[in-house]
């Protein structure tokens, strides 16, 4: 009974996690019922916890590909996902089976969580907290996205991005900026990272 009281409440707080940064959330029911990145995250947690089963490991696969089918979302259910990931808009993310992803991350619509090589062994990102993925962007490989960090539209990242840099461009570039001085109200708003 623990179990399920501790799930319900992570899904609560993927459902507070999308209305606080997403300025058109009216109410916590909207959020349930009309926001295919909520959905996608909790289809991602119900099948990363088969995936940790082995005698699973198909019915995961086969479950994360009927949610990507149903949000246009594909979250590899290998993957690591923090806490109150808010995915906006969300079609054509990718997230790739060894990738790993910190608390308080934003994803837009296009964004790629990917590998550049065909081996087994870690080949996808790590983003760490409060990381701001833009819409389109394309992170490859296993690089380290660091706390803070900011990576533009369209942006291509191959390499390391050190914390609360920004990262833009084809191959991406960084961007260093001052670690801001934020107050406790304003550090879940992505805005302020855009």
């Amino acid at each position: 009974m623990e179990h399920l009281w501790r799930f319900l409440m992570v899904l609560r707080e993927d459902l507070e996690a999308a209305r606080r940064r997403d300025p058109a959330a009216r109410t916590m029911i909207e959020v349930a019922l009309g926001y295919p990145g909520v959905h996608a995250v909790w289809g991602y947690r119900i099948a990363h916890r088969m995936w940790r089963e082995p005698g699973l490991r198909l019915v995961a696969r086969l479950f994360s590909q009927a949610v990507r089918g149903a949000t246009g979302i594909e979250i590899h259910p290998g993957a690591q996902l923090g806490r109150r990931l808010f995915i906006d808009h969300g079609m054509g993310v990718v997230i790739g089976e060894t990738a790993v992803v910190g608390d308080d991350v934003v994803l837009f619509h296009g964004a790629t969580l990917g590998g550049k090589a065909m081996r087994r062994g870690k080949r996808h990102p790590t983003l760490g907290d409060h990381v701001v993925v833009g819409a389109g962007a394309k992170i490859l490989g296993p690089v380290w996205i660091g706390d803070g960090a900011q990576i533009g539209a369209n942006a291509v990242v191959v390499k390391d991005v050190p914390a609360h840099a920004v990262a833009v461009g084809v191959p991406a570039t960084v961007r260093t900026r001052p670690v801001p001085s934020l107050s406790a109200d304003q550090v879940e708003d992505p805005a302020i990272y855009i």
